[in-house]
């Protein structure tokens, strides 16, 4: 059974280095992965009225470049990244970048989104970028990795899981954090942030499922009492030296607060480890 992986590309370093990583986490399992380029006509903007079809000369211009570009990336790949195990193939469109990316998934039945978190504009100070936050915030079929820039992948032995214990957990949600973990022999750390010290009966209760579904995998529980749940976890992850961040995007969970705008403010300009935002 292989995994589908979908990797969103526009051939920067950025996403470039978002495709290495993928790779490189998934490279003991059967994996096939789908390469997604939304490309751009230079004239084109949404205020126009008439939509460039195919077949028209700067649609197959700009077509042609992207295919073009594949070509390179698989070029290298096969250099660098030649592994038995995974299976390439490669998209071309012309459309939005979310509607691509919700159509890929249900088209090829898509396992997992690994995305840059910063596209080719690579706005300073901007970690996640406006398309990674979109896609995080969009995609509910599966789970969306975002790595930034600068991670370079090693073997993910430490994982902070983030919660409140305000939800019942679900198997299901958490399988993929369970099979990297398993995958690289991490550890999860439990994080619980509050203001207080105690838990309510039933977040009592949700903290005891939550250590029953981990318990294939090494796992700990950690609370820290901090006014701000993006500075307790950036303290928590820099002072162990975490590798991966993993949190179920619930709606009223604190994905709000961090993930979106105020992300550069709370979290500063150095994200270090990437993201897993399940669902």
């Amino acid at each position: 059974m292989y995994k589908r992986i979908l990797v969103p590309t526009d051939f920067s370093k950025n996403a470039l280095n978002a495709v290495r990583y993928a790779l490189d986490l998934y490279a003991k399992l059967n994996c096939e992965f789908y390469f997604l380029n939304v490309f751009k006509l230079e004239n084109y903007t949404t205020d126009t009225l008439i939509i460039p079809e195919p077949g028209s000369a700067e649609f197959e211009v700009a077509k042609a470049k992207s295919e073009e570009n594949f070509v390179k990336l698989l070029d290298m790949l096969a250099l660098h990244h030649d592994n038995p195990k995974h299976i390439y193939h490669t998209i071309p469109t012309f459309t939005f970048l979310s509607a691509a990316i919700k159509k890929t998934i249900s088209n090829k039945d898509i396992d997992l989104v690994v995305m840059g978190t910063k596209g080719a504009s690579g706005a300073k100070g901007v970690i996640f970028g406006s398309n990674t936050v979109k896609t995080m915030e969009i995609v509910s079929e599966c789970p969306v990795l975002a790595v930034p820039k600068e991670v370079r992948f090693t073997s993910p032995k430490e994982i902070v899981f983030p919660t409140d214990f305000k939800s019942v957990f679900k198997r299901r949600e958490l399988r993929y954090l369970i099979e990297i973990a398993k995958m690289h022999e991490a550890t999860v750390r439990v994080l619980h942030i509050s203001k207080k010290p105690f838990l309510k009966p039933e977040q009592e209760e949700n903290k005891q499922l939550l250590r029953d579904i981990l318990d294939e995998v090494a796992h700990s529980f950690h609370t820290l009492t901090e006014k701000d749940v993006a500075d307790g976890i950036t303290a928590f992850v820099e002072s162990r030296d975490s590798d991966m961040i993993a949190f179920i995007n619930h709606r009223h969970f604190f994905f709000e607060k961090i993930f979106t705008k105020p992300l550069v403010k709370e979290i500063g300009y150095d994200a270090t480890v990437p993201i897993l935002a399940l669902h």
